[in-house]
């Protein structure tokens, strides 16, 4: 069943059409994966699925309720988080405060407690540095706390761009096991990366997208398997 239906949908900069018409959806309990190269549109079409930039038409439907015109912050509570390109932490904030952060929409302290010692276990080093500021960590911590605090909110689905950016080759090992361990636990998840190889190896479907179109699509595996891909997002 698709908690997350793209119809039809459009999206503008100015006069620039950024995205041009794309459909696709997202099934409970799957890692979808959108590919592409820069300036595909991947970014774009997360943060206007997110609310944070308006959809000039088409539809975004989440749980069979249309979220197209939903502000961002409320979509929080409906059970999407964001996982921003370039971590956006608050370098400023500890670790702590910055995962309190991400339960702004709940209510429940014992709740919340329980979740903070469930994003422990999976990130150690976030307990370890819980009193820092988290400006003070490591790009690959900073991404560590990020999918943390996205993960205090309780989300049905979590939405990742570019997790992997900028980091060294230990911690994207690192990075992908955590997404494939969310997900196995129940959480589903849209991810845009730009490691492909990395994308397609833990995805269950993916859709390539060329300047605002999906090109291709197909269940992830296949998709590995395929030349133009492989020529186009794969090659060394």
């Amino acid at each position: 069943m698709a908690i997350l239906e793209v119809k039809d949908l459009e999206v503008y900069y100015g006069v620039i059409q950024a995205i041009k018409g794309i459909s696709f959806e997202v099934n409970q309990g799957e890692i979808i994966a959108l590919i592409g190269a820069n300036g595909a549109g991947k970014t774009t079409t997360l943060q206007t699925i997110t609310g944070l930039i308006p959809a000039k038409a088409g539809k975004i439907i989440y749980e069979g309720n249309d979220i197209t015109k939903i502000a961002s912050h409320k979509l929080v509570s409906l059970g999407i988080a964001h996982v921003p390109e370039g971590r956006r932490v608050f370098a400023q904030l500890t670790v702590l405060q910055n995962l309190k952060l991400g339960a702004y929409t709940r209510r429940d302290k014992k709740e919340i407690d329980e979740t903070l010692e469930n994003i422990y276990k999976r990130f150690p080093r976030l307990e370890e540095r819980k009193n820092q500021p988290a400006g003070t960590l490591s790009g690959g911590e900073q991404q560590m706390l990020a999918m943390g605090r996205a993960l205090m909110s309780h989300p049905k689905l979590i939405v990742m761009d570019e997790p992997s950016m900028g980091l060294s080759p230990i911690y994207v090992n690192e990075i992908f096991d955590i997404i494939k361990e969310i997900n196995e636990s129940g959480t589903t998840v849209l991810l845009v990366e730009q490691n492909a190889k990395k994308a397609l190896a833990i995805a269950h479907k993916a859709y390539v997208l060329e300047t605002g179109k999906i090109v291709l699509s197909g269940e992830a595996k296949e998709l590995m398997n395929d030349d133009s891909v492989k020529k186009a997002y794969l090659s060394e």
